[in-house]
């Protein structure tokens, strides 16, 4: 068997696994085992086919790390409605105290509910945007 049919079905094997993860680096490491392939064909050597495949998948995961897809996104879950399905969600405040608190029933318990700051203490509909532990702080809507 040529050494560039291994190289392909490695790279096939990497993009399936890579449809597997949702990672894109999977992909570039395919990229560059598919380079390793065309080296194979082209007629290198082994090793010159081995580092072609690890120059080529380096560089794309570098440009992988440049887009907004390679760069991690460190946000606070208790901000982030893809984490906490609470967030956006809105609910009904009738009263608050002086310390711009107030206890709400909300999905069939009572919570502690804060006003966002720069909020008016006035009783309406208020949307959740952020939950400290077991207190949700709302803004109005």
């Amino acid at each position: 068997m040529s050494s560039y049919y291994i190289w392909f079905a490695a790279a096939v094997v990497l993009v399936i696994a890579e449809m597997a993860t949702g990672t894109f680096y999977l992909l570039m490491i395919a990229v560059g085992v598919a380079a390793g392939g065309v080296a194979a064909l082209a007629g290198l050597g082994v090793p010159a086919q081995t580092v072609t495949a690890a120059l080529v998948a380096i560089a794309c995961i570098t440009a992988l790390r440049r887009t907004r897809y390679g760069t991690l996104r460190r946000g606070t879950a208790s901000t982030d409605p893809d984490v906490n399905l609470d967030i956006g969600q809105e609910l009904d405040v009738s009263a608050w105290d002086p310390n711009g608190r107030a206890r709400v029933p909300y999905r069939g318990a009572d919570w502690t509910v804060e006003l966002a700051p720069d909020t008016e203490p006035l009783p309406g509909r208020f949307r959740i945007v952020e939950v400290r532990g077991t207190t949700l702080i709302v803004s109005p809507r």
